[in-house]
C-alpha cells in the first residue's frame, strides 16, 4: 500500500488540466466519496499495527497534495478563462480585409481640407427643401426651365391656382444650403456646403440621377472678382498640382452676374491635347460668378453695402479627372473590385 500510494503522490504532482471538464474528472477520481483516496483510506483498517503509522502519514500527505493540485488547476483554469473572455476563439487566424474610403468621399475631404485652410466653414442642410430656398430666393424665373419635372424631382407640388412657394422637392443643388447661411447669419460670411442632389436625368456614364456638389459662398465689403479668381486659383493649384493653370469663361446663372465657366489645364497631357480633354488642352470643372444683388436682397443682406462670390463643382466629375475614372455608375454600384483600387488613398 505504502509503494502504491508513492505512486498516486508522483502522478498527481504531473497532473494538468486545460477545461472544466477535466478539473471535474481530476476530482471524481481522487477526491469524491468513490475516488481512490476514499478506497485507499478503506482499506487502511487492514494495514499492520506496526505500520500504520508511517503508512497513515503519507496517506494524509496524498489527500493534502490531492487538495492542493485540485485548487492550484481551479485558479490557474479561471485565470485562462478571464485572459480570454472578450474574444472570438472561433474567429480565422488569418487579418480580416480592410476597407477603404468612397473616392467621392477622398475627393469631398480633399476639397474641405483645402478651403478650411482659407478660412472656409462647412454648412449643412436638408435634401428635402422647399421651391423658395431651392429656387425663388435664388432669383430664378417662375417660368425656369429649372423648375420642370423634366429637371427636377418634386415630392409634392401646388396647384396652378396657387401662387404661394410651397413646392417640397428633392434639392437640385447645395446652393439652398448658402440661402439658410444668408439667412441666419450676418456678414461677413464664408462657407463651403458639400452635399448630395438629385436631378431627373437619364443614367448613363457620363449623368446620373443623384450626385454629389461642394459649392462655396464668400459675403463681406468690398468683395470683387479678383478675390473669386485667386480663390479658385489657389484650390485649382492644390487640388491638381502647382503648375495648373485656370481660364475663365463668361457664362450665366440666375444668381450670379457676372458669371462664368471656370477650365483647369488638362493634368493627363499638361494642356497639349488629348482624348480626356478632347484635344483641348482643357477640363471644365466648376461655374461660378459674383452673387446677383437679387439674391442678396431676398435673403435680407443689403446688396448696396455687400458684395460676394460662389462658386460649385460636381465631387463625381473631379474625381474622374483625379482618378481618370470612365462612367459615372461606378460610384454607385459597389463593385468591390473598383472599390479596392482606393485602399491606399486617404
Amino acid at each position: 500500500m505504502l509503494q502504491k500510494i508513492n505512486i498516486l503522490i508522483n502522478e498527481i504532482s504531473t497532473i494538468s488540466v486545460k477545461t472544466s471538464e477535466e478539473l471535474e474528472l481530476f476530482r471524481l477520481k481522487y477526491l469524491s466519496k468513490k475516488g481512490i483516496l476514499s478506497d485507499l483510506f478503506e482499506d487502511f483498517r487492514n494495514v499492520p499495527v506496526a505500520e500504520k503509522k508511517e503508512v497513515g502519514q503519507k496517506l494524509n500527505q496524498l489527500k493534502q497534495n490531492a487538495l492542493d493540485k485540485y485548487n492550484i488547476l481551479k485558479s490557474e483554469l479561471v485565470l485562462s478563462e478571464d485572459v480570454n473572455e472578450g474574444f472570438d476563439l472561433s474567429r480565422p487566424a488569418y487579418p480580416y480585409s480592410t476597407g477603404s474610403r468612397h473616392p467621392i468621399s477622398i475627393v469631398r475631404n480633399e476639397i474641405t481640407e483645402i478651403f478650411s485652410r482659407i478660412g472656409f466653414t462647412v454648412s449643412e442642410g436638408p435634401e428635402i427643401e422647399d421651391d423658395d430656398h431651392v429656387f425663388t430666393k435664388l432669383n430664378f424665373a417662375p417660368e425656369h426651365p429649372a423648375r420642370d419635372m423634366q429637371d427636377t424631382f418634386y415630392i409634392s407640388r401646388i396647384s396652378a391656382e396657387d401662387s404661394s412657394p410651397d413646392d417640397i422637392l428633392l434639392r437640385t443643388h447645395t446652393s439652398s444650403v448658402q440661402v439658410r447661411v444668408m439667412q441666419n447669419q450676418k456678414p461677413p460670411i464664408r462657407t463651403i456646403s458639400p452635399g448630395r442632389v438629385f436631378r431627373n436625368e437619364a443614367i448613363s456614364a457620363r449623368a446620373h440621377c443623384i450626385f454629389h456638389q461642394v459649392e462655396g459662398l464668400y459675403i463681406d465689403e468690398n468683395v470683387s472678382f479678383a478675390d473669386l479668381k485667386q480663390t479658385l486659383l489657389f484650390f485649382a493649384r492644390e487640388m491638381f498640382g502647382k503648375d495648373t493653370k485656370i481660364r475663365l469663361r463668361p457664362s450665366y446663372f440666375p444668381f450670379t452676374e457676372p458669371s462664368a465657366e471656370m477650365d483647369v489645364s488638362c493634368r493627363i497631357c499638361g494642356g497639349k491635347g488629348c482624348n480626356v480633354c478632347k484635344y483641348t488642352g482643357w477640363l471644365e470643372i466648376l461655374g461660378c460668378g459674383m452673387v446677383h444683388p437679387n439674391v442678396l436682397d431676398a435673403c435680407n443682406i443689403e446688396s448696396n453695402k455687400y458684395t460676394g462670390f460662389a462658386f460649385g463643382m460636381g465631387i463625381e466629375r473631379l474625381a474622374m479627372l483625379k482618378y481618370q475614372i470612365n462612367d459615372l455608375r461606378l460610384y454607385f454600384e459597389n463593385d468591390i473590385r473598383f472599390l479596392d483600387q482606393f485602399k491606399t488613398a486617404f
